[in-house]
Parts: C-alpha cells; structure tokens; sequence
C-alpha cells in the first residue's frame, strides 16, 4: 500500500515571513514545510517537502516558479513550485535573516550575517554547481536585517542592526569600493525600499523604517559626486593610491569580476543623498515588526507589536486605514502583486489573515491551534474533519453524530456539547448533577443516546439526544474510562479502562455490564471492526488485542512495541535498544472492510496492521487497493503544528478494469495513428491510466463525439465522467467537453440516473466545474452583451 503526504491541517502559519505570487498564491511556512494557498479557489496545500527545522523565511521568484527557504539551522531549499519538488540544497555558516529574488529572477541577495551575498539562481536543469556567488559584500558593521532590489536588479539597499542603511551596485565599478552609507536612524531598521517612478519605472527615492515607527524618506540630486567622508569611506583614497592589500581580500571574498562602466542609466550610488522627510507613526509604547512597500501604489504598511496595522500613502504619509486584528504582534505583513489586498501574519496565535482594504472585507481568516492537538473525528461522508486541542476553547474528544451537520464534544469542563454545523452554534448541553472531567464520548447508530467516560469518578454517564436528560449511570470501572464505542450491529456498549478492563453494557435493556474483558496492562482505547464481529484494544505495554465479541473470547495479539520504538535522539539518556519503554498506541481505527487496523500513539509513527495475519503489511504494490476517501478517513498523524493528512498515492496505483494481452499503450498509440479514436478511447478506459483517457477524448473529432459517447459501454461511465470533470477544471476546449457531457447524457442518462449512488462524486465535480465557469463568464457575457447594444443603438442614430 503506497501513501504519501496529502496536507496539513490545522496549522496555516507557524513564524516567517509570507510572500504572496501571482496576486492571488500565497505562499507561508508552516513548521518545516510550506504551504500554498490558491486565494480565488479557497483551497490550501501543503508541499511534500520538508526542511530539518522550522523554516525562518521564504522567498519566491517573480514569475511564481521558485521559491527559496531557509530554516532555523541555515540549510536552504530550492523548490519547483508547479511541480512542488526540491532541485537544489545549500547551506550557509552564518545565520539567514532575510533572502531575496531579484526583479528579473537571476540572482538572490542573501544576508548570512554581516555579509551580504549575492548568489546566481539555479535553473530547471540539474548542475553540479547549482549556486554560483557572484558579489560579496561585508561592509556591515552588525547583522543585515532587511534589503529591497531596484526595479532594474542593478542595486541593493540593505539596512542592518548598525542602525545604518548602505547601497550596494551588484556590478563592480572602476574606482568605486565603498557602498554609499545613510545615517540618521535611532533604533533597528525593519524595512527599506526603493521607491520608483510610475512612468518611468525608475528610482527616485528610498524609503527607511525603524522599529521605534520612524519613516524616512531618502532623495537624491542629479549631480554626481563623491560619497560621503563617512569613516569607512575615507579609506577610498588609500585604496586608488595603491594599497593592494585590502583590495586582495575583498576579490577574494568577491565572485567572479564583472567590470561595469554605468551604462546609460543613472549611477545611484554616485549621487548626493540626502534624508527629505521625516514621519513618525506615533504609537508608543508599541514598535513596528514588520512592514512592506508597494511600488505601483506608493503605500507603505506596517505592523505593530499590539496587534495593530496601518497603512499610509507615501509620499505626503497620509493614513488610509489603522485598525487592530489581534492582541499579539504583527509578525509579517505583505501586499499582493495589485495592491489591493494586505496579508498578516500573527505567529503567537497561529493567525494568517488576507484583508482587502479598498471594501474592508476579509478574504481569507484563518487561525490554527494555539496548544497540541489531541483528537480528530470524521463526518460520516468523510467530507468534514473535526479537530480538538488542548486549549481554552477547543474540546478534548469529538464525535460526529450519524448526520454529519451534527458534532459533539466532551471536555474536562464538565460538559458535553452538540453543535448544528449549519447553523454554527451550540443548541445542546449534556451535564452531570456534580461536575466531572470527561475523557471520551460515543453516541449510538441512530444518535438518540449519548455516552461519555470521566477521569475522576470512572463512571460511564448516559443521555437522552432529544431533551438532554441524563438516563443512567453506568458504574463498575475502577480507572479512567478512556474509550467508548457502540457496536455497529446490536445495541452493546464497550468501554475501556485504566483498570486493565473492557467492559460490554446493555444500556437499552438495563441490565448493565453483560461481559468483561481481562488484561495485563492499562487498556487504553477499544474499538469495534464494522461488521461488529471483532474488537481491537491497546494496551500500555504496545501490545493490541483481538476479540470476539460473539464469543467473548480473545483470537490473536499483535506486538507492537518495536513498530513504534523509533530511533534515539541526540539529547536521549537511553540508548535506541530501550526508547520503546513507555511507547504505546492509544488510538486504534479499522478501515471500511475490516482488513486493515491502523494504530498511533505517543510516537512519531502511525502502524497500519492487517487485522487477519498477525504480521504488518508487506511494502510491496498490491493490485488490489482501497478506496481513496476511505483510507484517507482514517489515515492521519497528530502533531503539535496541526493535523498530518494522508492518502494513497494515484502515481503508484495501476488499477486495470479489463487488462488483456492486446490492451497496451502501445496499441492506444496504433489506434490513434489509423484514425481509430473510439478504439483508442475504449483501450485506454480498459487500461484507467488517466494520461490516457484524456488524450484520447481530446483526439475525438466534434462531429464524432455523438458516435463515441453512444458507444460507450457503461461499465465505463464512471471513469469517463471523472476524466471529463478533470478535463472541465484545467482544460481551455470548454465547448469540446461540454459537448462530451451532452452526449453522455442524452444517450446514458437513464443508466447515470439509476446508478447515481456509485456516480454521485463524479457528478458533483462535473456540476461544480460547469457551475464554477458559468460565474466566470456571467460578468464578462453580460457587459459585452450591453456593449453591443449600445454600439447598435449608436449607429443606428447615425
């Protein structure tokens, strides 16, 4: 069975900075990984790839193709962002504080210290040497903390914790070696920008921002002359008289020699700079965080360490908006590519919010969990995932009723709460007459009965769904009652304790324990296969126990200790042979057909065991694969930054419905080169490659369409109508695959409608894909259609 990484749930922004591509990706770090969010579609992804440790900051190249990460330990990743694969690594000894693309993509600035590095960009193609340095500069005094390119990729501004802001020309000057140094800053810089010309494009200013909320504005006279006699500066004479000394180290530290006369454009650090303007946000005691520029705009905003942002209009400062998101600092705040929406980052609360300022509405507001996640439940259609942690507001155990518009949750407050997931509000309350910490919850198939285990008095409380009236109480456990579940066939109760128990209730008869279930150790969790048949308990010492709960007796056991034993860290006190102690699985989950367990517990790994042979299943490719929603509902890893997804790998999977020695790729190539396509179609829908099927219907002439579609078998309607919703989401022959629906439809509409069950999720996409263009081309339809008529009446006045 091959799995591999869906997405990450729970967690949208962990710390760093956020870059926004293409006006509407947003791209964030989340952890070690790095999250996508699609801000048209609403959807988010996270990519496969992972850095060591937390990612500290990201950049991405203009175009959207690269993006550039950097984590905690200095080791930097060069990712293929469409294609989501990682195509060079490299590491720095310093610490990274900030990297940057240049505008036209070739080269990334990089401050490793007090150096400001200059680094070529690699390409698609695979290179010995990816990464090639082209300038160093290290005329810092104190740790680069913020740099901008000019729009034309020839200079740099950086400021650093000197307090000081320096230009630097990428390309090596005749007798010029010093970068040009601004003075005049109190406290840290945060931001500096170059500010440009609409017209023209070019530079016309420089814009600096300091922590303690100073904006300064930088200007520049058109007559060349020499830099400042700034200390460093006034070695500029000993350098032409000949000292050769230094001029040794500094090529040395230098790439490769790109002499550079100026060219036609203007020489900005040969220019008189001087400060033109002073402002001050005036919000003591709080300091500015973060804070962005846009260019086309001229705006500048800012973040502050009280939650609050403000966003002002350079060059007379002039504040458009200053409103509070949260209590917590502004870790990062960035505009898009138009400037029409502003992305905040709040990295205490887990905060990543994207707030259009022109008509004040949100686009996107999204908050993670503050503390560990603990428990995670599924509706029943596996459309909807419900997380709780172990924070103030969310609960310890959740559970989806029978409908899935309904949830509840238990908590050691004392409660135990139903949620109208349409409605979004809290329309029921189950408690006790003294107050209890409850650990577990279950309702029965129907949801008329409520179940929850406690912590402290080891009783199983029962309620009533309609009025909330507490019906029994269910005593006998001498531990923590920390598993609950109804068996899917008959009306049992089983519950598991710390008592080293399972216990069977008959709560509709009343007649209270039926059976009991001994062990060694502490059961943590207890759990019915589908058919009802069997039950599956851990216990602490790893191991996982078979029952039948017909018989009563136990069938197998399945030590997993060593499944879960890992490896040894660095800082570990015991050795790998002993890192299994104290490891256990303490959450357990069959899948749909019974076949396969998963387990998961206090370790990094999650343990899928086939319930039958007492062996975990073999690596190896199957033929014969579960359904992809299925797994995917009981597939997942908790972690501390959010909830793990996974799901079977399509790549992987080759899932013929009607393999024959004839049914090749190579025969699907030979049909389509004799003109054959209704040939073509049916031996790639025999072979369900989806490169295929979609190859081929796009072979199919317009006027054949009829033919093709009447012909085909209907044992293949499914697969079809899947490729043909793909097709519809990314193909641009919109009339060509809405012709093909038609078809389909006319001709097999009475077999869709009768196996609308099977067919369901295909047609949903198909509608959503066919609904999703009509909204698009609704607005554009309708404005040319009013055009026209006003062109139509005003020649007819004529």
């Amino acid at each position: 069975m091959n799995y591999r990484f869906q997405n990450l749930l729970g967690a949208p922004y962990r710390g760093g900075n956020v870059v926004v591509v293409n006006n509407t990706l947003l791209i964030s770090p989340v952890g070690n990984r790095v999250s996508v969010t699609d801000l048209l579609k609403s959807e988010t992804i996270t990519l496969p790839c992972q850095a060591s440790t937390n990612l500290r900051h990201i950049a991405a190249s203009a175009d959207g193709l690269f993006v550039f990460t950097v984590d905690e330990n200095n080791r930097c990743l060069f990712i293929n962002l469409p294609r989501r694969v990682v195509l060079h690594r490299i590491s720095f000894k310093h610490r990274i504080a900030v990297a940057k693309f240049s505008p036209d993509g070739r080269f990334i600035a990089v401050s490793a210290g007090k150096l400001l590095q200059i680094w070529r960009s690699p390409g698609f193609k695979k290179e010995f040497f990816p990464f090639e340095l082209i300038r160093t500069f290290a005329d810092c005094n104190d740790r680069i903390t913020c740099l901008d390119w000019s729009p034309d990729s020839d200079y740099v501004i950086v400021g650093s914790k000197d307090l000081t802001l320096r230009l630097f020309c990428l390309k090596k000057m005749k007798n010029f070696k010093k970068p040009f140094l601004l003075l005049g800053h109190r406290d840290v810089i945060v931001g500096a920008f170059f500010g440009v010309d609409r017209k023209t494009n070019g530079v016309i200013c420089a814009y600096s921002l300091s922590r303690d909320g100073a904006v300064f504005r930088w200007g520049f006279s058109e007559a060349e002359l020499d830099s400042p006699g700034t200390p460093e500066q006034r070695q500029e004479q000993d350098l032409a008289s000949g000292n050769q000394t230094i001029l040794k180290k500094r090529k040395e530290s230098d790439g490769k020699d790109h002499e550079f006369d100026g060219g036609d454009g203007v020489l900005l650090h040969r220019m008189k700079w001087a400060l033109m303007k002073k402002d001050y946000l005036m919000q003591a005691p709080a300091k500015l965080t973060s804070c962005d520029y846009h260019r086309g705009l001229d705006m500048v905003v800012v973040g502050l360490s009280n939650g609050v942002f403000a966003l002002y209009q350079m060059p007379d400062f002039v504040c458009i908006h200053l409103l509070s998101i949260s209590r917590e600092k502004i870790t990062t705040a960035t505009f898009n590519g138009l400037g029409n929406w502003l992305t905040f980052g709040c990295a205490k609360l887990g905060q990543l919010l994207v707030w259009e300022w022109k008509s004040e509405s949100y686009i996107l507001k999204q908050q993670g969990h503050y503390f560990d996640v603990n428990c995670l439940a599924y509706s029943s259609d596996s459309q909807l995932l419900a997380t709780g942690a172990d924070d103030n507001k969310i609960k310890a155990t959740l559970h989806f009723m029978a409908s899935k518009n309904c949830l509840l949750s238990a908590s050691l407050d004392g409660t135990v709460r139903a949620y109208d997931l349409f409605r979004y509000r809290n329309f029921k309350i189950f408690v006790t007459p003294t107050p209890k910490q409850f650990v577990s919850l279950t309702s029965d198939q129907s949801g008329d009965i409520i179940c929850a285990g406690t912590l402290d008095s080891f009783e199983i409380f029962v309620w009533s769904m309609k009025d909330a009236r507490l019906l029994d109480v269910l005593s006998g456990h001498e531990g923590p009652v920390h598993g609950l579940m109804f068996s899917p066939t008959q009306a049992i109760l089983a519950s598991s304790s710390w008592d080293k128990s399972v216990r069977l209730w008959d709560i509709f008869e009343g007649k209270g324990g039926i059976e009991k279930f001994d062990h060694t150790h502490d059961v943590l969790t207890v759990v019915y296969r589908p058919d009802g048949k069997q039950m599956a308990s851990s216990t602490l010492d790893g191991q996982i126990h078979f029952w039948d709960s017909l018989q009563g007796l136990e069938m197998f056991t399945i030590e997993g200790r060593r499944d879960i034993a890992g490896g040894r860290l660095m800082t570990d006190r015991r050795s790998a042979s002993n890192s299994s102690a104290g490891k256990c699985f303490t959450t357990l989950c069959y899948s749909s057909d019974g076949s396969y367990i998963l387990a998961g517990g206090n370790s990094k790994y999650i343990c899928i065991t086939e319930a039958g042979p007492v062996d975990l299943i073999d690596d190896d490719d199957s033929d014969i694969e579960e359904e992809l929603h299925r797994l995917a509902g009981v597939g997942q890893q908790q972690q501390l930054k959010g909830v793990l997804l996974y799901s079977m790998d399509d790549t992987f999977i080759f899932d013929p419905t009607d393999l024959d020695m004839d049914v090749t790729p190579e025969a699907v190539d030979d049909a389509l080169k004799c003109d054959q396509p209704k040939r073509a179609l049916f031996l790639s829908l025999r072979m369900n490659e989806d490169t295929l099927i979609k190859k081929c219907i796009l072979t199919v002439a317009p006027l054949d369409i009829s033919d093709v579609a009447s012909s085909v078998p209907v044992k293949y309607l499914q697969r079809l109508v899947e490729a043909l919703a793909d097709l519809l989401e990314n193909c641009p022959h919109l009339e060509f695959i809405l012709r093909w629906c038609q078809e389909l439809c006319k001709f097999h509409g009475t077999v869709l409608q009768q196996n609308s069950t099977n067919l369901r999720p295909a047609l949903r996409t198909l509608q959503n894909a066919v609904t999703r263009l009509r909204k698009d081309l609704a607005d554009t339809c309708s404005s040319n259609e009013y055009m026209l008529r006003y062109l139509c009446s005003t020649s007819n006045k004529r």
